[in-house]
C-alpha cells in the first residue's frame, strides 16, 4: 500500500506525530523515500584508503562512525596490504570498546601465530 503513495504523502506520513512510535512502518517508508541513496555510503566506506577511513572513524560527529568501523575491521582481519599497524593506533585512539576488540586481536595473534 506505501509504494501507491506519491512522495509528498509518504514524507507527510513519515513525519505525522501519529507513527511516530511506529518503528516498522518508519522505516518502510524512510526505505521507499530513499531507496536510491541506501547502500551508497556502504559502498564509498569500502573505497576509501585507510586513512581516510580512520579519519572517518575518529571524526565522531561524521555520522560513519560504524561503518569505517566495520571496514577497518574487516582489513585488519583480512591483513590488507601493511596498514595493521595503522588500524591498532587509531583503535587504541577511538574508545574503550575499540580499544579492547584490538587487544583481543593482537593476543590472537600472540597465541596462534
Amino acid at each position: 500500500m506505501l509504494s501507491s503513495l506519491n512522495r509528498n504523502e509518504l514524507l507527510s506520513l513519515y513525519q505525522s506525530r501519529w507513527i511516530l512510535g511506529e518503528r516498522k512502518l518508519r522505516t518502510e517508508i524512510f526505505k521507499l523515500l530513499f531507496s536510491d541513496k541506501i547502500g551508497k555510503r556502504e559502498d564509498r566506506i569500502r573505497q576509501l584508503d585507510t586513512d581516510k577511513l580512520i579519519e572517518e572513524l575518529l571524526d565522531k560527529k561524521g555520522g560513519n562512525v560504524s561503518l569505517a568501523r566495520s571496514e577497518l575491521k574487516h582489513r585488519y582481519k583480512e591483513n590488507q596490504k601493511d596498514d595493521r599497524s595503522k588500524i591498532k593506533i587509531a583503535f587504541a585512539q577511538s574508545s574503550k570498546n575499540d580499544l579492547r576488540w584490538i587487544e583481543t586481536q593482537m593476543r590472537r595473534e600472540i597465541y596462534e601465530g
